[in-house]
């Protein structure tokens, strides 16, 4: 799910949200779920954004709109001090600015964007990553590395597709990539062509789990699947048994997955878009015995109308429990889904509250 780099789309329209958790946000001044819906006063005629920093007027006279329109149709004004009708306005502003990165040769200047959208530089950058999660020139960035990606999967030639990209030099790519790709790009667009990776199945006490890594770390972690499933994962990498080396690095894992807690010393090899990446770095934020929905997710992450992609995030994980996808719930309190099964997932969850 590509939502930063191909498909993003502020925060104008409304996320479907219950009253109650609207009247939360507001008493919140949840700055996160601006744009999602608006608060309309109906004693002094207005309406605000949910982060309005006025006097919280009393909730029975309060009703929300998930738009300026729909509150402006109920025959409300919009609010001097929060400014709620502007947002339609920053849309429009991000939208340019997205524009002219996608379409550039090189990264743009933080100036000349603020130029084109007529916000001052300072202002512009907080809005564009309060919106995206990134600033303008992470997403150039970002939008640069995917487009690299892309042109890996189809390019005879690794050069070819860095510069093709974008790239002044190999070496620029290599530094700007460094760390997120984790297999170099040679390796990456050959379906693992050329990397070694050990696996093995351990026993648990949660049944079977696969653990994969290659020389950078983990690049998998799953319950009930095999070397046929790595296998369709990596169909060209070099696959081996674990070594005396790996039995170490996979007793590390099982202690993580059966005595929960923080498993940040376990190194991993993961790889995804600049959205997944984000909320898989949020994923291990999460303490362990708490949970986070998919809306909390995606506003952590400064997409709060972003909760579908926070979902394919979420299922696009390779690694469990070491990115604890199972820490993420439905809205309702519900589990949810998971990859793996309810029951792997309720008694993930019961021992890290007990631990």
């Amino acid at each position: 799910m590509r939502c930063l780099l191909n498909s993003f789309k502020p925060n104008v329209m409304a996320m479907k949200i219950s009253d109650d958790d609207a009247w939360q946000a507001v008493e919140k001044r949840s700055k996160a779920h601006d744009g999602q819906f608006f608060t309309g006063v109906l004693t002094t005629g207005i309406y605000c954004r949910p982060s309005c920093a006025a006097r919280h007027p009393k909730r029975q006279n309060v009703r929300f709109f998930e738009s300026c329109e729909a509150a402006q149709a109920f025959g409300l004004r919009p609010c001097k001090r929060c400014r709620p009708d502007s947002i339609t306005r920053d849309h429009a502003a991000i939208m340019k600015v997205i524009a002219i990165i996608n379409t550039a040769d090189s990264v743009p200047a933080l100036q000349f964007l603020a130029e084109q959208t007529g916000y001052s530089p300072s202002h512009l950058q907080r809005l564009f990553k309060r919106e995206t999660g990134l600033s303008p020139a992470a997403y150039a960035r970002a939008r640069r590395s995917q487009n690299a990606q892309d042109m890996l999967a189809k390019s005879k030639y690794v050069t070819d597709a860095i510069y093709d990209s974008g790239y002044g030099a190999p070496s620029r790519f290599y530094s700007e990539n460094k760390g997120r790709l984790g297999m170099k790009p040679s390796i990456w667009k050959n379906g693992g062509a050329g990397a070694h990776i050990y696996w093995t199945i351990a026993d648990t006490n949660l049944g079977p789990m696969l653990v994969a890594a290659s020389d950078q770390g983990v690049c998998r972690l799953s319950f009930g699947e095999n070397e046929d499933a790595l296998h369709a994962r990596f169909p060209k990498a070099i696959l081996s048994e674990g070594d005396k080396e790996f039995a170490a690095l996979v007793k590390r894992v099982i202690d993580a997955v059966e005595q929960p807690g923080e498993a940040h010393h376990i190194p991993l090899d993961v790889q995804g878009t600049a959205f997944q990446e984000a909320i898989w770095k949020q994923l291990r934020l999460i303490p362990p015995g708490e949970t986070r929905s998919y809306a909390e997710l995606a506003a952590a992450v400064g997409c709060p109308k972003a909760y579908r992609a926070a979902g394919s995030a979420n299922g696009a994980n390779n690694i469990a429990v070491l990115i604890p996808c199972h820490r993420v719930v439905a809205s309702d309190g519900g589990l949810g889904g998971y990859a793996y099964g309810l029951e792997i997932k309720q008694k993930l969850l019961d021992a890290e509250r007990k631990a």
